[in-house]
């Protein structure tokens, strides 16, 4: 599975302004809606009970909030980079300016952990990082994100 399976090029947001990790989770599931036709509400909700087990902030300023959800036919994600970092509750304590959310159907088994672990591997080389960090608009980021080391990073 590539990270061009699950984002597509308006699926990234360069810039994006949120105060606090419930707003941005806020804006995540708005964002999620558009593109699943889910209600906002619904997404929301998974996220916020995904959290409730434990910070999806992996550390290095890296968040992936993920769930499960109702009614979704596939697996999909949206990346954002924030204007400014937000506290996430991250496992290392840094705030968060990476963000990538991934959805998965309810029945979604292994695939969804294998997207989780793609997205992982991809968000965890330094010079990517780098890269994603210095990137000032949305198509930037999606190439990086999708290129063919990116996306099959080991």
């Amino acid at each position: 599975m590539d990270l061009n399976d699950l984002i597509g090029p308006d699926d990234v947001f360069a810039g994006v302004k949120a105060s606090c990790k419930k707003s941005l989770l806020q804006e995540l599931s708005d964002k999620a809606a558009r593109k699943t036709k889910i209600a906002p509400e619904t997404i929301f909700s998974t996220l916020l009970d995904r959290e409730k087990l434990g910070s999806t902030g992996i550390g290095n300023g890296i968040a992936i909030p993920h769930g499960r959800v109702k009614g979704l036919d596939k697996i999909t994600g949206i990346a954002v980079q924030l204007a400014k970092p937000v506290d996430f509750e991250a496992m290392d304590d840094q705030p968060v300016d990476l963000v990538i959310l991934l959805l998965a159907p309810e029945d979604s088994g292994a695939d969804h952990l294998k997207a989780l672990a793609r997205i992982a591997r991809v968000l965890k080389q330094p010079k990517k990082l780098s890269n994603l960090r210095a990137a000032t608009d949305s198509a930037t980021i999606y190439d990086l994100l999708t290129s063919k080391e990116a996306s099959h990073a080991a």
